[in-house]
């Protein structure tokens, strides 16, 4: 790519999914990168391993030959590096800045949506470099089968996942965009759900002259969105679409469809992740490759072999009737879909669900959903929300949330005696849910389950 020549990259925030990415790219480009983050991580820990030198010092952690700083808006803006950069008259750039920067080099692909978005783009990677196309991609998760967020890839495609954070998604320009789920989110940022949906329509407005874009057919779409739009138009889903999923089935770990495009059948797609949506996400990533030319055979063999995504209905421990899954899932919408795949892929078994909220203005704008969601768990244990980038809002807090739900066995646990309350009591399927640091307690809890009797 022909961008500056920058010598010396600084990542404030380099343990964040999407900074880590960026970070390998430049690297792997040939570029010096170095960065800072709050806490130490495995996925710090890889960088370093790679070569990345990460610090964790709060003062003010800039190599002297800094050309250039990428930061994430989760950092806050008093942190010092702010200061030095204008002191010293280095740059800084936005991380969706960046990327948007290094797509506009490619055939973007862009995979946009309230959720869906790390497991959708991760399937369509593998499905087509498992169909011919030697895509490079920058993922929101780790995938089981290449196990980093970025891959550099031979042709001139691109996977990236769209983030609607921060309006981050519209420093794209994609020719293809996959829209999953227009479900309101980040109403800190948005306001309200009418300017969330603005700002992804805006988004299909960026997308490329001649360009495809392929949504799930339960989206409400103005048609006043696709006037003077050069672009052509596939939806997908159950029911009326272009493309259409049919003839789902489970049988163990292995869900398997049908889908029809355009008089053709698609029949017995086999695929590795549980649920409805997971379905859905897998059919757009089909289609996806379809239309970009990807060979069928390789792609169905895409579907059988794809392993999963870090903390995407992964599964840690199944032995001695327990099973132990963990899940980023976030919102209620989610975790709705979360509960349905776990009840498809363990039919019939008690399900214990430990969640931890993410973000206190998260926890307030959908407190009514929350609840009722967590109330159709068997055991919902719910512990302390994790800040990530806010403050404390008063009034907002685990204990009020419980007390809008009506299960009548529901538990508050705090986060150092989670392991306790696991050895304490009877586990059938346990679920870690959440997008904050709960998954840290991996290990212990693996350690607890073992030991148990």
């Amino acid at each position: 790519m022909n961008e500056p020549t920058w010598k010396h990259i600084f990542f404030l925030g380099i343990g964040g999914i999407g900074m880590s990415a960026l970070a390998r790219f430049f690297r792997h480009e040939g570029i010096r990168v170095s960065g800072y983050d709050r806490t130490e991580t495995s996925l710090t820990r890889a960088l370093t391993r790679e070569g990345i030198a990460v610090t964790y010092s709060e003062g003010d952690p800039l190599p002297a030959d800094t050309d250039l700083v990428v930061y994430t808006p989760a950092i806050p803006s008093a942190h010092p590096v702010f200061s030095a950069c204008v002191a010293r008259g280095i740059p800084l750039k936005k991380r969706a800045e960046v990327l948007g920067d290094i797509s506009r080099h490619y055939y973007c692909m862009a995979v946009a949506g309230t959720h869906g978005k790390t497991t959708t783009s991760a399937i369509l990677t593998h499905l087509l470099r498992c169909g011919g196309v030697e895509v490079s991609a920058f993922l929101g998760g780790i995938p089981a089968n290449y196990g980093t967020n970025f891959l550099q890839g031979a042709s001139s495609e691109v996977v990236v996942e769209a983030d609607e954070y921060d309006r981050s998604f519209l420093h794209l320009h994609p020719s293809l965009l996959i829209l999953n789920a227009l479900d309101p989110d980040h109403l800190d940022i948005y306001g309200d759900a009418a300017s969330m949906r603005q700002a992804y329509f805006q988004l299909i407005r960026q997308v490329m002259p001649g360009g495809i874009v392929l949504y799930r057919n339960e989206l409400d779409i103005p048609d006043s969105v696709w006037q003077g739009q050069d672009v052509r138009v596939f939806t997908f889903g159950d029911g009326e679409a272009d493309f259409v999923v049919s003839g789902i089935s489970h049988a163990g770990p292995v869900v398997e469809f049908d889908l029809h495009h355009e008089g053709r059948a698609y029949r017995q797609l086999r695929f590795t992740l549980p649920g409805r949506n997971n379905v859905m996400n897998a059919a757009a990533a089909f289609a996806a490759g379809l239309l970009s030319g990807a060979h069928e055979e390789g792609m169905r063999e895409g579907m059988r072999s794809f392993k999963g995504v870090d903390r995407r209905f992964q599964v840690h421990f199944d032995e001695r009737g327990m099973t132990y899954v963990d899940d980023y899932a976030h919102h209620p919408a989610e975790i709705a879909g979360l509960l349905e795949a776990a009840r498809q892929r363990f039919p019939g078994r008690t399900i214990t669900a430990i969640f931890q909220p993410h973000l206190y203005s998260r926890t307030r704008d959908f407190a009514p959903e929350f609840a009722a969601v967590l109330d159709r768990f068997d055991r919902p244990v719910l512990t302390d929300i994790y800040p990530a980038r806010e403050l404390p809002i008063p009034g907002v807090d685990t204990r009020w949330l419980m007390s809008l739900m009506k299960h009548p066995d529901r538990q508050y646990v705090p986060k150092s005696e989670l392991t306790r309350y696991i050895a304490r009591h009877p586990v059938d399927v346990l679920l870690t849910v959440g997008a904050g640091d709960v998954d840290q307690l991996i290990p212990e809890i693996l350690q607890t389950l073992k030991a148990k009797r």
